[in-house]
């Protein structure tokens, strides 16, 4: 009685595999296009904060004639930070620009008339402003990377996964340290 059955059992077992597979390599899709948004937003924010250290760099400049290598380090750490090309350079680049806004920012600080002048304190707003759409749009990259990463590790989905070649993403993370003790620029 089974066995007239068989045939359709074995169908319904192929068919049930072939749905899952196609569920399966599209949830992958979706996530690694998210994933890809997600650095993109990273990317503008970056690109943003890159354009505003020039013109911070000249405000404090016009004032702390006298602070040549701070200007150098700044100018040498943003110019790693555009030209990094894995996650990992990204993510040390980046921490070595914060550490480097932090001494020009230290710097202001011996200089009151600069912190009264406009363009400065301008800059300083959109530098804030910058840092904070970077931290937000880190964590909703890493959230998209978590949720992309469980999923291809996950069974069964890891065999559809490694079936089309998806890999698993980095995450975008910056030093304990440094994260807990963010850029101040407020004076």
């Amino acid at each position: 009685m089974i066995i007239q059955y068989f045939p359709y059992i074995i169908l319904g077992i192929l068919i049930f595999i072939v749905l899952y597979v196609v569920f399966a390599y599209n949830r992958l899709i979706v996530l690694r296009n998210r994933v890809q948004e997600a650095w993109a937003d990273i990317d503008v924010q970056l690109k943003r904060r890159y354009d505003l250290i020039p013109n911070l760099v000249e405000t404090v400049k016009g004032y702390a004639i006298h602070e040549r290598e701070v200007f150098e380090k700044v100018t040498e750490a943003r110019t790693r930070a555009m030209g990094a090309q894995t996650m990992k350079e990204h993510s040390e680049a980046e921490n070595f620009l914060s550490q480097t806004l932090k001494s020009l920012f230290a710097v202001a600080e011996n200089y009151p008339q600069l912190r009264a002048v406009e363009n400065f304190l301008e800059l300083q707003r959109e530098v804030r402003d910058t840092e904070d759409k970077i931290q937000a749009a880190r964590r909703f990259y890493n959230g998209n990377v978590r949720e992309m990463n469980i999923l291809i590790e996950s069974v069964p989905a890891n065999v559809v996964a490694n079936l089309f070649g998806f890999k698993k993403a980095e995450f975008f993370e910056i030093e304990e340290a440094k994260e807990k003790e963010p850029v101040k620029i407020g004076f």
